[in-house]
């Protein structure tokens, strides 16, 4: 057995409170504007009828992607992760309203999916690959859960436990097979841990364990005139299939859905990127609860492969649109597809990672994409949203109320909306500050009620200042040092202590009325990628604390191509009146001298003389909310 012990994480969304000079401001938007408007998508694109026509008896008239049920699933998670914080009796009507239609909609063997039920009824499970009914009921179980957790009505458990059990019934027995779309597996652990019931865990280990030893997906793919699917688009979804399935001479390749080999087999992260975020998120709970060193030790091979040669700088994941995924090492050019999905299942990943370990980098990882490679997906006021997520863009590049394929909106919601699930952890008997955001926790630790407030300047600022107050009680606590701090310093009731350079400063002693104070150095560094990475040879990168900085064209004078050379030395300025409030760097670089080009396309280089002049870069999560133009992380060095 592993030595890595299964967590106690007694902490609940409901225990932590957020109350953030950064932070805040977005979640209330979330909350206020962004769900609210998710929402009235969720009729306006057909979801919400799916469910009625189906609850009707009706047939045909389906709207939408074959996986709509999805977006009101996750839309039911964010709300319910909002009404576990604070009671909203108009959005909780709205969520009943929702349930009951979903409830209405099932049927009496507990399946519930609306384009089957509407279009195709003889034909469930027959295409698992690319229809979704798996990834469906794992949204569906989620949003029960979630639900439950926080308004302790079991309407939407009840539902997805009847749908779980005719998974369990017809999956081993009459059908061997795995989801093309993972999701159900997370989801299902997510329903043991809940109901205690040790099926749910039992089929999910299942799902994981038969990836890449199957070959039910490749059948599929050679049998195209057996599969549910046709229906849709005159079957274009079976015939895409077959451009992200095959390989160039048409033979099966399992990468796109990462079912290329066993799981414990697998070196580097393939395929769909979201689809291997929720995989190995999966995975990592499964081995939480069963402690199996193959296992352990083959996600954190994946997570080494992932970090060291196939991640962006701000923590995005994916250089291909064509199948929204990860190519090969050190391809990470910069129109990079970066889906926010994957950020987010990067998120969930590393959580769990840390849930199982301990170790600050997983964390360290968490606020490096919170930061930039999530936060660039939301816009400023909450009512539009990245798909896709480049490093340099030529202007025309902009997000979105709503997509066709929604699911990157209400996925970003129910993050924002459960953002307190990852500042705090108990581990054992020791609580964890793993994010500073500002706010509060309440909770027990051995027996003894912790009270721990937090305020933090951070990101723009270097201090935080806890409180903390256990009654007299010894508790550890454990307070990460952000490896991006160039330096660090702590006093603990006004009395310096020793800082590690990076991981966990642990301080133990009897608080009653406790302050700790902390400062991280943020000075701007160059960041330079590995010399492998062909799209950024010769380049570098802005970075200050845990933020990535771009050129805006709406900030510098000319085309940002021209701008090379930045200077190391800079500086920072806080504009309060910028993007509601930002710290610039300012600086100057090296442009060529235009003097002498008037009728004149090419000339020796040696000719054209270079001259410095300024430039301003923005944290690369605020562009694309001012005036439309290019954009790049990436400067000539």
């Amino acid at each position: 057995m592993s030595s890595y012990g299964a967590p106690t994480n007694a902490i609940t969304l409901s225990d932590v409170e957020i109350d953030d000079g950064f932070w805040s401001l977005r979640r209330e938007r979330n909350r206020d504007v962004t769900i609210k408007y998710q929402y009235e998508q969720l009729e306006e694109s057909g979801t919400l009828e799916n469910f009625r026509r189906v609850a009707a008896g009706e047939s045909g008239g389906f709207q939408g992607m074959w996986f709509q049920d999805s977006d009101a699933y996750k839309w039911i998670e964010g709300a319910s992760y909002v009404l576990a914080q604070r009671d909203d009796p108009e959005l909780e009507a709205n969520v009943d309203e929702v349930i009951s239609l979903i409830a209405d909609a099932q049927q009496p063997d507990g399946y519930l999916n609306t384009y089957f039920s509407l279009v195709e009824p003889e034909n469930r499970w027959t295409n698992l690959h690319m229809m979704h009914e798996l990834y469906c009921a794992g949204h569906l179980i989620e949003a029960a859960v979630a639900h439950y957790r926080a308004t302790e009505k079991e309407t939407l458990l009840d539902v997805a436990i009847d749908f779980a059990d005719l998974v369990d019934d017809v999956f081993g027995d009459e059908i061997e097979g795995v989801p093309g779309h993972e999701e159900i597996e997370l989801a299902l652990l997510k329903l043991y841990r809940v109901t205690g019931t040790d099926r749910y865990l039992d089929l999910a280990k299942y799902f994981i364990d038969l990836r890449g030893k199957d070959d039910r997906l490749a059948w599929e793919i050679d049998n195209p005139e057996t599969l549910g699917g046709a229906e849709y688009d005159d079957g274009g979804v079976i015939s895409a299939a077959r451009d992200v399935f095959t390989h160039e001479d048409g033979t099966y390749d399992g990468r796109y859905a990462q079912a290329h080999e066993p799981l414990r087999e697998q070196e580097t992260v393939e395929g769909h990127s979201v689809r291997a975020m929720y995989l190995f998120a999966a995975a990592t709970d499964l081995a939480i609860e069963t402690g199996e060193d193959e296992l352990i030790e083959a996600l954190e091979g994946l997570w080494t492969n992932m970090t060291t040669k196939r991640m962006y700088v701000t923590g995005g994941l994916g250089p291909e649109e064509a199948h929204e995924g990860f190519t090969t090492d050190y391809d990470l050019r910069n129109d990079a597809y970066a889906e926010t999905c994957a950020a987010i299942g990067s998120i969930y990943w590393n959580q769990r990672l840390f849930e199982l370990t301990g170790e600050a980098k997983y964390a360290d990882l968490i606020e490096r994409t919170l930061y930039n490679g999530f936060l660039a997906g939301v816009s400023l006021d909450g009512t539009e949203f990245f798909y896709e997520n480049p490093l340099e863009s030529d202007g025309h590049h902009h997000r979105k109320g709503w997509f066709t394929c929604a699911c990157c909106p209400p996925n970003a919601a129910r993050l924002l909306a459960s953002l307190g699930k990852y500042v705090y952890s108990q581990r054992g008997p020791a609580l964890y500050v793993n994010q500073y955001v500002g706010g509060s926790v309440t909770t027990t630790v051995d027996g003894a009620t912790v009270e721990l407030s937090q305020d933090s300047s951070l990101p723009w600022s270097s201090e935080v200042t806890i409180d903390v107050d256990a009654d007299g009680a010894s508790v550890p606590l454990r307070l990460r040092i952000p490896k991006w701090a160039e330096s660090s310093t702590v006093t603990v009731n006004g009395d310096s202590v020793d800082v590690p350079s990076e991981g966990y400063l642990e301080v133990e002693r009897e608080w009653d009325d406790g302050r700790i104070e902390l400062t991280f150095e943020q000075t701007v560094t160059q960041l330079e990628a590995h010399p492998e990475v062909a799209a950024d040879a010769g380049r570098v990168a802005l970075k200050r604390g845990p933020l990535v900085y771009c050129l805006e064209a709406v900030d510098n004078d000319r085309p940002l191509h021209q701008y090379e050379d930045p200077s190391a030395s800079v500086s920072t300025e806080h504009r309060s009146d910028l993007l509601e409030g930002v710290t610039v760097i300012e600086g100057e670089a090296s442009v060529p001298d235009r003097e002498g080009w008037d009728g004149e396309l090419y000339r020796p280089a040696n000719e054209t003389a270079r001259e410095r002049t300024e430039f301003t870069a923005v944290p690369y999560y605020a562009w694309d909310n001012r005036d439309p133009g290019a954009m790049q992380v990436w400067i000539r060095s």
